[in-house]
């Protein structure tokens, strides 16, 4: 099993997009998660910084600048989704990445309260 750190600059800029409402209530994760070709589509147009951006955990060895650096997506590349997080904070709870399920958890909370 990878060991995942917290990506520290993904969980402000999740937060920032929640702070400016550009997030999806209501979703379906498995039609929205970005698949292989989003990936792929995304990083033709942009830099991996922002790549990057979009995932709350940095697998530990992993080569920068490499998809398998990156995991815990919590946005479709456009908007945060609110499934998207409960689907982070699912699977670091079920893999045992405390820090990662924390801070979805974190997020999850802000949203909430922003929404209110």
């Amino acid at each position: 099993m990878a060991k995942y750190l917290l990506n520290e600059p993904a969980v402000e800029r999740a937060r920032r997009m929640i702070d400016a409402h550009q997030y999806v209530l209501r979703s379906v994760w498995g039609e929205v998660q970005p698949s292989a070709e989003d990936e792929n589509a995304f990083l033709e147009s942009h830099w991996w910084d922002e790549y990057a951006q979009w995932h709350l955990g940095l697998t530990e060895g992993a080569n920068d600048h490499t998809k398998a650096r990156y995991g815990f997506v919590y946005g479709d590349f456009r908007r945060l989704h609110r499934m998207g997080l409960i689907a982070c904070q699912y699977r670091a709870a079920e893999w045992g990445h405390k820090e990662i399920e924390l801070a979805a958890h974190d997020l999850l909370q802000h949203l909430d309260k922003t929404r209110a």
